[in-house]
């Protein structure tokens, strides 16, 4: 059982994920448009299907809303 904190929020992983799993995991609207930083460090999107998560790593799920003025 590994302990993270996913968006500020403590959360118990049962088995190891990947990125991706964690992703569905926590039922991430519009995944494609979604950013993560993992401890840190924005991780490549190309590579989620190849990080796996650890004990004590903080997931940060990050939307950027583009804007304007009037």
């Amino acid at each position: 059982m590994s302990k993270i904190t996913v968006n500020g929020k403590s959360q118990e992983l049962g088995k190891a994920l990947t990125l991706v799993e964690l992703i569905a995991l926590n039922n991430i609207t519009q995944p494609d448009m979604v950013s993560v930083q993992l401890n840190g460090e924005f991780i490549d999107r190309d590579d989620f299907p190849a990080i796996l998560i650890q004990d004590g790593d903080e997931v940060d799920f990050l939307y950027f809303m583009g804007g304007g003025c009037r």
